[in-house]
């Protein structure tokens, strides 16, 4: 008896305080809310969804999202999964389904096969921005892509390590070996820095590297590319050839290295603001 008496009283102050927070939702002005705020922001300018890849997280586009919430843009950087394509794109397409109004839709390295997977269905999304990235076409593989073009130094630089699938066999994680990552991944970034993102590099499952990509969302959408040119992970061969393919508006920054968004904030910014510019 003391506990359901117990319990009641919990009941009883939560629906208090529920009943208060209605009644002040309902005294604020429609301004306030956190939806109006949104669709306020939405209507002047369109949200920029930015895609990491595999050896980063959404941490690699600070600086760009401060510069883009600085020019009054809404931001938002999802977490990619990394573990197979056709689920990594689902999860970022069920993001996009969440976002009221026009997207700018933008991909890093793996990202890049993410987003051209995942804009397909979501009319919302109005352009393509590729930053250092995969843009495949139906059926090809980023690992195949890498290959395509000789310059990369990605292959002699993994670590593998095994991990579990319930019901599957087992799956194999692909790092940058911390010792090559700066001169792999980052060369243009100081070493303090990239001891750090080393560390903290999240892993792309292998198997989902290797399938098979869906029908291009470039196909129907306007893109726009960030190519830099001392990029030593998908050489920069690669990605012309891929913006050449996909029709993209291409931007080359001289000497930057597969992270250009971090390196060179300002280039990968400009060109989202032409994608935006383009298709307002």
């Amino acid at each position: 008896m003391r506990l359901h008496r117990t319990l009641g009283t919990v009941l009883a102050s939560c629906a208090l305080v529920v009943g208060l927070t209605g009644a002040v939702a309902h005294s604020s002005s429609p301004a306030a809310s956190p939806e109006a705020f949104s669709s306020q922001k939405t209507a002047s300018k369109p949200t920029v969804v930015l895609v990491h890849g595999v050896f980063a997280d959404s941490s690699g586009w600070n600086s760009t999202i401060k510069a883009l919430q600085d020019l009054g843009y809404p931001v938002i950087a999802p977490a990619n999964p990394l573990r197979d394509l056709a689920g990594d794109s689902a999860y970022v397409s069920s993001v996009l389904k969440t976002i009221p109004g026009p997207v700018i839709l933008v991909g890093h390295s793996y990202g890049g096969e993410v987003v051209t997977n995942a804009a397909r269905g979501n009319a919302n999304v109005k352009a393509l921005v590729y930053v250092a990235a995969f843009a495949p076409d139906q059926g090809e593989t980023a690992l195949g892509l890498a290959e395509k073009f000789t310059g990369s130094r990605l292959p002699e630089s993994l670590l593998v390590r095994t991990y579990p699938q319930p019901g599957a066999p087992d799956g194999h994680d692909g790092y940058i070996d911390p010792a090559k990552f700066h001169d792999v991944f980052a060369q243009d970034l100081p070493r303090n820095t990239t001891r750090v993102m080393a560390a903290a590099q999240r892993p792309g499952s292998l198997e989902g590297l290797g399938n098979a990509s869906g029908v291009p969302a470039w196909k129907t959408l306007p893109s726009w590319y960030v190519i830099p040119t001392a990029d030593r992970v998908i050489p920069p061969a690669v990605q012309r050839f891929m913006a050449e393919r996909a029709g993209s508006k291409v931007v080359e920054v001289k000497g930057a290295s597969h992270v250009v968004m971090m390196s060179r904030t300002d280039s990968v910014v400009r060109q989202i603001q032409a994608a935006h510019r383009a298709t307002r």
